[in-house]
């Protein structure tokens, strides 16, 4: 590809793991919500679908979030990084060949049946999630040895592009292509499933065989105690370090917008009772057009600045929430859709190399991007399950105002409420990105100082 002349070897096989692990994100992130809604339907308790599947978002993000740090800190053992990313490889793409077999399984002959095979979905899901997260943590790590610093910007946010005009566009158009030939719904998701794993694998391998640490210290008899130990040292040097102490805050709560809305908009759709086909025909042109603003991202960051254009990403998101609360119609989802693939990979891939570029010890930098995870990952538990809770309360009023509950509601009714109470978990995601939003743009740009306020 001609976008990828002027890049080094090392620099296009690390850009090749966004190819290959996006496959993940769009088809277990957002077609899995659909077969799981559906499942859900035939369980006893129907009504709380979207808030469930909040609620194993979250925990997912926690596992990853709490064991974060002390992940990044063995990554920086010389030769560690690439082992510790090769299992959680391994780990999330056994996961999702595991649920190729979920479709397959009996869900509709009993409200049992169908509990069995809802709670072995979230299972594989929660470890799927596990697997995609905690390597990205040595992936990101991966970017101090693999490129310079003033290439930081154009290498991340390529990589991001990459990732939505391979692994997010390809599996997805299969499948949309299998759906329309006639191929039954079920064995579609199954071999979509099954095809994601190889997927993710496959394109892993460039990264694997090109690849290598050339951070960190050589091991030592008793560096995994003290290394440990320096988790510690690391959190003091975080604290002190104002900048990057007022950034990650920031951080943690405005990309909770972005994970939020990427994990939760087919839940939030198929609530609203738009026709699933429709959607994700929205979520290929969120694919389609994300390289194109991700590389309009990078341009225009090498021009204004990582952290400006961080700043529109910021404002996009905070709209996306408001339009989010009122959207009920398909033709308002595709709008949704395409207002989020303005911004989606490029405030991704420039708060990674913005953080990048703080590192003040590039030795360490799996340790300190284990600590830029874990507040990438706490805000992802805080914003599902901020919605998930705002749904269910909002639902349960409505159940009590209408003299209903969940086991006398028809299924017209139970449908009619998750529409009429959804939108209210998603208004109140603007809540948090609000925070982050006051800490980036009114605290922020006070702390940077020297090279630093050129970021």
């Amino acid at each position: 590809m001609s976008i990828l002349k002027g890049y080094t070897k090392q620099e296009v096989s690390w850009m090749m793991y966004d190819w290959a692990n996006s496959a993940h994100s769009v088809i277990v992130v957002t077609l899995l919500p659909i077969f799981f809604d559906t499942v859900a339907g035939y369980t006893a308790d129907s009504v709380s679908s979207m808030s469930t599947w909040g609620y194993a978002t979250s925990i997912a993000m926690a596992i990853v979030a709490l064991s974060a740090p002390f992940l990044g800190v063995f990554g920086d053992i010389r030769g560690m990084r690439k082992r510790l990313f090769t299992f959680f490889v391994l780990l999330g793409v056994l996961a999702v060949a595991g649920l190729a077999f979920t479709p397959g399984m009996d869900f509709t002959s009993s409200t049992d049946a169908a509990g069995r095979v809802a709670a072995l979905i979230l299972v594989l899901y929660i470890i799927s999630v596990i697997g995609f997260d905690a390597s990205c943590i040595y992936y990101d790590a991966f970017l101090t040895d693999i490129t310079t610093e003033e290439r930081m910007d154009q290498v991340s946010t390529l990589g991001y592009g990459l990732g939505y005009i391979g692994g997010s566009t390809i599996p997805l158009v299969i499948f949309l292509v299998m759906n329309l030939v006639g191929i039954p719904m079920l064995t579609c998701l199954a071999a979509i499933f099954a095809i994601t794993a190889v997927w993710w694998l496959v394109f892993t391998l460039p990264l694997l065989k090109n690849c290598r640490q050339t951070t960190g210290k050589p091991y030592e008899k008793g560096d995994v105690g003290r290394s440990i130990k320096g988790v510690g040292t690391t959190v003091r040097k975080i604290i002190a370090d104002r900048a990057m102490l007022v950034y990650i805050v920031a951080y943690f709560f405005y990309i909770d917008g972005v994970h939020t809305i990427i994990s939760m908009a087919t839940t939030y759709g198929t609530n609203l009772g738009l026709d699933s086909t429709g959607m994700l025909l929205a979520l290929l042109l969120v694919q389609v057009l994300g390289l194109p603003f991700c590389l309009l991202y990078m341009k225009l960051a090498s021009r204004f600045g990582a952290r400006a254009m961080v700043g529109v990403g910021i404002c996009v998101y905070m709209f996306i929430c408001i339009f989010a609360f009122f959207m009920r119609s398909l033709w308002q989802f595709w709008l949704l859709a395409v207002l989020c693939a303005t911004s989606q990979g490029g405030i991704q891939a420039l708060s990674r190399s913005m953080f990048g570029k703080l590192i003040p010890d590039k030795d360490r930098s799996g340790e300190f991007f284990g600590f830029f995870d874990i507040f990438g990952k706490f805000s992802s538990i805080i914003g599902p399950a901020l919605v998930g809770v705002v749904s269910a309360v909002a639902a349960n009023k409505m159940l009590v105002d209408q003299g209903l509950t969940a086991a006398t509601a028809t299924a017209e009714q139970v449908d009619a409420i998750n529409a009429a109470s959804g939108p209210y978990g998603i208004l109140s995601v603007i809540l948090i990105i609000g925070l982050g939003a006051v800490l980036y743009f009114g605290v922020l740009p006070r702390t940077l100082k020297g090279h630093r306020a050129n970021i």
